[in-house]
């Protein structure tokens, strides 16, 4: 007789809710990838954009997330008014884009828009710079171990113009975060924040 197929493994999402502009904020996890996780920068950077309103204004400013993993810090520059547009590789957007559809519903003064953006040293060709303008570049936990440091860098500049703002939150893990660090100082402007876990950094373009 053939047995019935029963699956040994049952996978599930991880569930956290997080406090932010008033807001309850839904995020799910995925296991599928690093950057689907939630990471302390991002943490980080949605406590720096909250208690700094008087100093980072996003009120109805442009603003482009780099990397944007689980979405909250997207979810968290929507809800301070900002009309964000979220990027991420292609295999991340359906996590993403959930979690930030969930959040932001009926809660924000312009919807936010998931959109995939692989780094890269052409996005010239792609990402034309007289038609993409931003007022913030938000970055968290974007820089670690993983190849892509020079697409990533060559992405931030790109994206830059005169008047951008870029605020990257990092935890420093390897020494390539260092070298990151400094190649980034070199190609801005850069006011360094320290906090306990990662550090904020804000960087308007040279």
């Amino acid at each position: 007789l053939k047995e019935n197929w029963i699956p040994s493994i049952v996978c599930s999402l991880t569930k956290d809710i997080y406090h932010y502009v008033g807001e309850d904020i839904v995020i799910y996890e995925s296991i599928d990838s690093f950057g689907a996780m939630m990471w302390p920068a991002a943490l980080a950077l949605c406590s720096f954009l909250e208690n700094n309103r008087h100093m980072v204004n996003l009120k109805g400013k442009e603003v482009l997330e780099l990397g944007a993993g689980t979405g909250l810090v997207t979810i968290v520059a929507s809800l301070l008014g900002a009309s964000v547009t979220a990027t991420d590789l292609p295999e991340m957007l359906g996590n993403l884009r959930a979690n930030v559809m969930r959040n932001t519903r009926n809660r924000c003064r312009h919807t936010p828009q998931v959109v995939a953006l692989p780094w890269s040293y052409d996005l010239e060709r792609t990402h034309p710079s007289s038609v993409y303008h931003y007022d913030y570049i938000l970055a968290a936990d974007v820089v670690y171990h993983h190849n892509y440091l020079g697409e990533l860098l060559v992405t931030m500049k790109h994206f830059c113009k005169l008047g951008t703002t870029l605020i990257w939150a990092n935890k420093v893990r390897f020494e390539s975060d260092l070298t990151f660090t400094e190649n980034f100082k070199k190609a801005f402007n850069t006011t360094i924040e320290v906090y306990k876990l990662p550090a904020i950094q804000m960087a308007p373009l040279k």
